[in-house]
């Protein structure tokens, strides 16, 4: 935990508090060692998130090309 929470702007209870909670959603996985825990990204959940995001993403690529052609053909400097 000591590894961790030097990276993060907080105290050890509540990176606790996240971890649990990543845990509860399966984002993380928790594996004990002796008095040490070690979190293992669980990357499944996210893909399904991106896949279900995918079509939003390309529209707003679309919108957002279409938007900067537009300034391009108004402003030709």
């Amino acid at each position: 935990m000591q590894q961790l929470t030097a990276h993060f702007a907080m105290r050890r209870p509540s990176l606790s508090e996240h971890l649990k909670v990543l845990r509860d959603v399966g984002l993380v996985n928790e594996r004990k060692q002796g008095r040490q825990r070690y979190y293992y990204l669980e990357p499944e959940p996210l893909r399904e998130v991106q896949a279900w995001l995918a079509p939003y993403e390309q529209f707003w690529k679309n919108r957002f090309t279409n938007l900067e052609t537009l300034l391009a053909e108004e402003n030709p400097e």
